[in-house]
């Protein structure tokens, strides 16, 4: 969940007449519908709103298998018939909450990347790091290069590299005030 130091292995973005390369991947420029940069932001709200929901239901589920088998223990007046069921389920328990609390942590302590994105007009994006000053340039380039076809650019940038990338916030921030359930609908 980190980006790869400086000195790491880094990846050619080139532009050659018709395609975008970001290492292997060949974008054809037509194809290109936005090119920025912003700032990756690991969802450490999210983490704790589910790390939190988490914990309660296994405690909640913990516990009422503990109550339940403790009647049906006094019900059946034999003391050792559950014992070692209330000590899986509790061992099962604690396993799922130290999962639970790791899972979070991994996220909390993930850190935030500086990023250009090139989204195309399908659902593909490519995103690469770097310095947010030669990112930020990069974008004048490569739109350069879309409006001016005989343009072309190779650059090397840093690989982007996080264990899991719905740990963080892709896209746009949309604010929406009034109503529940918005959907968006494009109209014809």
């Amino acid at each position: 969940m980190r980006a790869q130091s400086p000195g790491s292995p880094a990846l050619d973005l080139r532009v050659t007449k018709r395609l975008l390369w970001v290492g292997g991947a060949a974008y054809p420029l037509q194809n290109v519908a936005r090119v920025y940069t912003f700032v990756l932001h690991p969802k450490r709200k999210e983490a704790v709103l589910l790390f939190l929901k988490r914990t309660a239901l296994t405690v909640v589920v913990a516990v009422a298998l503990t109550l339940f088998g403790t009647i049906a223990t006094f019900l059946a007046r034999d003391d050792e018939s559950f014992g070692g069921v209330m000590g899986f389920i509790w061992f099962v328990t604690v396993g799922g909450l130290v999962y639970y609390l790791v899972d979070m942590l991994a996220v909390l302590t993930a850190s935030s990347h500086y990023v250009l994105a090139v989204e195309s007009n399908g659902r593909s994006t490519a995103l690469v790091t770097g310095h947010p000053g030669h990112l930020d340039q990069l974008v004048h380039q490569i739109a350069h290069a879309i409006e001016h076809p005989d343009t072309e650019l190779n650059v090397r940038v840093e690989r982007l590299s996080i264990s899991n990338p719905s740990n963080y916030y892709f896209g746009d921030t949309v604010n929406m005030y009034g109503g529940t359930g918005n959907t968006g609908m494009a109209s014809g």
